[in-house]
């Protein structure tokens, strides 16, 4: 019998998605080739694989017969024969042993198979790990799953039925016979886990260590009621599209442990269309297991709803090298953390690690909102080598709680071996708390409150090159000031102000200020009232806030555009800040064309919240010397929001 909790998750699940709030992936039909002009002979189409139905090995389908002789039997089968696809026809497959994955063999779920856990304690047991001591006891053992393999190449998880732990997995150290996880694989290349749904997954739904070249695509999670989602550990080379993927504990985690007896690098990780939702925990997370070093990430278009630690964590504790992470298009509700990075001394990893850092990280169309209480956005580094550096926020837009009074602006207690945001103690600043940190930018972001906050909103600590540039924060009424700058060499705040329009009150001591080399470079305004419109528009002034004369109202209609002419005076890249207004809750898309050419097609330009609350969107692009047409077109029927002004090169 499925348990009342499992049954109220699924009912959860379907309601949130009937109410818009979770969105689970569909696929897309994939586009149609053009014809190939005379060809002087038809491709022969690649060999079918051959297929291996577990019933004609003996598997019942019948939720209480013991499938798995029958199963590894189909397994075996299929890697003798040089591979193949081992197939399960709707059925429920009971499963009360260990499943032993084989190379070349990809598992496929039809439509209604179910392999079903069991709790009759005969799993295989956990192997011996002498390494076990440098992380919890869950990474460090693998035998003990519902699916084991090891040094497997080619291999698979396809079709669109469940693996379902059914409440029989262990959340915790696993007894002998006990299994703690669905699927479990070490040393893995070339691994395909796409259409199939992995639930009640105990302490992980996946476990991978040490693969290569890992593809999913539509892989849906739903073990909210136990714990890890997916962890991808040391592993290289991975796509993940349209996941649906709803943990406990950490939903999609990037770690690297010494599980295997050496430090693994990790990287070359592509995350896409994708929803991700942790309960107490954290919901796209590095760590906190950070062995090996990490490079090359980048996550695009990520609903994120619900997580108790961190949305977006990036920490670095036990050594690792963290680079070239990139965040983009990301929505996050209900988070405790929006963003937390941090450098930790805790190096439970071998081969003597020192201390880690973490550097070129970026962050491009971010929205988020908290939950109460909340923790501040973080970037805490350690002092020498554990630095923070080259980090940048464009168009980053936070609303936390709030409703802290005034406190002492001095650091906060600091655990530097434990990687939870609550390890450093409340932050002074209510928006953005920045320590031992060099080379931070903020471009066109904000933040705010929901209720009245006597701190400031921003406090740099002990760093250098901090620069915000057409920054907006609110104002608490008992603030002290807005940006407060502490032992700060080379600060910069340009063309910033408050939510009411006013300039940014910036406090600092033992600062100096800094807006040249590297800091916003100088800017024309280009006011769309006199810039070309399409016919209809009007230019209007009775929406407060705008710059100039007044902003242009474009048609509710697509094609509606607003242009203008963009001098440079040399050729080369730049930034090009566009000022909208959307005061509707529905996104007013636009293509932006440089020239003729579009280098930016169907930007959002969601709500604003109000007519008179004004928003900038930076694009780069690539500039001609002399005079250059850009032009903002409408793509839906909804029009253009306003549009109050372009800032290009001066």
């Amino acid at each position: 019998m499925k348990s009342l909790r499992r049954t109220a998750a699924i009912a959860l699940l379907g309601f949130a998605v009937a109410l818009g709030i979770a969105q689970p992936p569909a696929g897309a039909e994939p586009p149609v080739p053009p014809p190939l002009a005379a060809p002087a002979a038809a491709a022969a189409p690649a060999p079918a694989a051959a297929e291996f139905n577990v019933r004609d090995y003996g598997a019942v389908g019948n939720g209480s017969t013991n499938d798995t002789a029958a199963i590894n039997k189909a397994i075996t089968a299929a890697n003798t024969s040089g591979g193949g696809i081992v197939r399960f026809p709707s059925g429920t497959y009971e499963s009360k042993n260990t499943i032993r994955m084989k190379s070349n063999v990809t598992l496929q779920l039809d439509a209604g198979a179910t392999i079903s856990g069991n709790a009759a304690d005969t799993y295989d047991p956990p192997e011996s790990n002498q390494w076990d001591d440098y992380q919890d006891y869950g990474h460090s053992h693998f035998h003990n799953a519902m699916i084991y393999g090891d040094n497997l190449t080619n291999i698979g998880f396809t079709g669109s039925g469940v693996i379902d732990g059914d409440g029989a997995l262990i959340t915790g150290n696993p007894k002998s016979g006990e299994a703690d996880k669905i699927i479990s694989l070490t040393r893995c290349k070339n691994l395909t886990l796409s259409g199939i749904t992995l639930r009640e997954g105990g302490h992980f739904a996946a476990l991978l260590n040490n693969c290569d070249n890992v593809v999913s695509d539509r892989l849906t999670i739903d073990t909210a009621m136990d714990r890890d989602g997916w962890n991808i550990i040391s592993t290289t080379n991975v796509k993940i599209t349209g996941a649906h993927l709803e943990a406990n504990d950490d939903a999609l985690a990037f770690k690297s442990d010494y599980a295997l007896g050496a430090k693994l690098n990790n990287g070359h990780v592509t995350v896409t269309d994708s929803y991700l939702s942790a309960g107490c925990c954290n919901a796209l997370m590095f760590g906190s297991e950070t062995c090996g070093d990490f490079t090359d990430y980048n996550f695009e278009r990520i609903t994120i709803k619900g997580s108790d630690k961190s949305g977006l964590g990036l920490v670095s504790m036990d050594g690792a090298k963290i680079s070239d992470v990139h965040y983009k298009d990301i929505t996050m509700t209900d988070v405790r953390s929006p963003i937390m990075q941090k450098v930790g001394t805790r190096k439970r990893c071998g081969n003597n690690p020192g201390v880690g850092s973490i550097s070129n990280i970026t962050y491009t169309n971010i929205k988020a909102t908290g939950t109460t209480p909340s923790f501040s956005p973080t970037l805490w580094g350690e002092s020498g080598s554990g630095r923070i550096h080259d980090i940048t926020f464009n168009n980053v837009d936070i609303t936390v709680p709030g409703g802290n009074g005034t406190m002492s602006t001095n650091p906060p207690s600091n655990d530097p071996k434990d990687y939870n945001p609550k390890a450093i103690g409340t932050r002074p600043a209510y928006g953005w708390y920045v320590r031992n940190a060099d080379n931070i930018r903020f471009t066109d972001s904000e933040v705010r409150f929901a209720s009245n906050d006597g701190r400031p909103a921003v406090i740099a600590n002990n760093s250098t090159g901090i620069r915000f540039d057409r920054f907006t924060a609110q104002r608490g009424s008992n603030s002290p000031s807005d940006l407060l700058f502490q032992t700060v060499n080379g600060y910069c705040v340009a063309n910033s102000t408050n939510t009411g329009g006013g300039a940014l009150r910036v406090s600092q001591t033992g600062s100096s200020q800094n807006c040249d080399g590297g800091g916003p470079a100088p800017t024309a305004r280009y006011e769309a009232e006199n810039a070309t419109y399409s016919g209809g528009s009007t230019v209007d002034s009775d929406h407060a806030g705008f710059s100039g004369t007044g902003f242009v109202n474009t048609p509710n209609a697509a094609g509606a555009y607003v242009e203008w002419t963009v001098n440079a005076t040399a050729a080369g890249s730049a930034d090009l800040a566009l000022a909208y207004a959307n005061g509707t809750s529905t996104a007013r898309p636009m293509d932006i064309a440089v020239n003729g050419v579009t280098v930016a097609a169907a930007s959002p330009f969601g709500g604003t919240g109000a007519w008179t609350t004004w928003r900038t969107l930076t694009l780069p692009v690539a500039l001609k010397a002399g005079a250059n047409i850009v032009r903002a077109t409408a793509t839906s029927a909804n029009g253009a929001p306003n549009i109050d002004y372009l800032d290009g090169p001066a």
